[in-house]
């Protein structure tokens, strides 16, 4: 992680649709952010503060893991189901975990949403530096974890 390779929200709010290598029964996610002390700026203002988790089921049928594609699936009225709402804690370490309700989930997932309510007080915008899913894959045993 070095300073300035981020993923860039415009403003203090934004999210990422993020596509997992496999799909996962979700345990956690982590999020990471650079120190102050190797920040341009020497502040940390623009870490992410309040995150939602979310998944959707929509999101597996589009993704063409129901056998019939997308038949019957209206976008626009896709409902989501929250995992949790955390806090990212710059006074904390630089890497958060934060477990997600009910897990590990009985349903495996390939995409989550990472829902930036606010940052640490930049108005300009807000850095995503690194996102780890943890989780289980579907298709393995459930001792296995993996991390994307």
């Amino acid at each position: 992680v070095s300073p300035g390779n981020c993923w860039p929200l415009q403003g203090h709010q934004g999210q990422v649709v993020i596509r997992l290598p496999a799909r996962v029964h979700l345990t956690a996610v982590a999020v990471q952010h650079i120190a102050k002390e190797v920040s341009p700026s020497g502040t940390v203002i623009s870490a992410p503060r309040d995150i939602a988790v979310f998944v959707s089921l929509c999101w597996a049928l589009l993704a063409g893991i129901w056998p019939w594609g997308k038949a019957g699936v209206d976008a626009d009225g896709e409902e989501e189901t929250l995992l949790g709402t955390f806090t990212y804690d710059v006074a904390q370490e630089l890497i958060q975990t934060f477990p997600l309700k009910n897990a590990p989930l009985p349903r495996a997932f390939s995409r989550i949403k990472l829902l930036v309510k606010s940052n640490w007080g930049n108005p300009a915008y807000t850095c995503i530096y690194r996102v780890q899913v943890h989780g289980k894959m579907a298709n393995q045993k459930a001792s296995t974890e993996t991390r994307g």
